[in-house]
């Protein structure tokens, strides 16, 4: 569960969980992975997911720290020039 209006805050941090895979291929999401039962039982899951972390990710005035539990998105992150907390 999450909430986020407009722009709250100066810097935020974001944990990508398990249910936001990189494959080859690209992003995938994984319904088993997710804790929340209404975002898991919806139709809509790749978008729910997919919006929730753009969300996230997009409500910091001055910064955002990114980590996935997926050592691949962090991979990504770190070809993309994005500095990746190391866990």
């Amino acid at each position: 569960m999450y909430s986020a209006q407009g722009f709250e805050f100066d810097y935020a941090g974001v944990i990508i969980g398990r249910d936001l895979t990189w494959t080859p291929t690209g992003w995938a999401t994984v319904r088993q992975a997710n804790l929340d039962p209404d975002q898991r039982s919806a139709p809509s899951f790749d978008t729910l997911v997919r919006h929730t972390y753009r969300v996230l990710a997009t409500r910091a005035m001055r910064g955002v720290v990114l980590y996935a539990e997926d050592p691949a998105i962090n991979h990504l992150l770190e070809d993309l020039g994005v500095p990746v907390l190391e866990g």
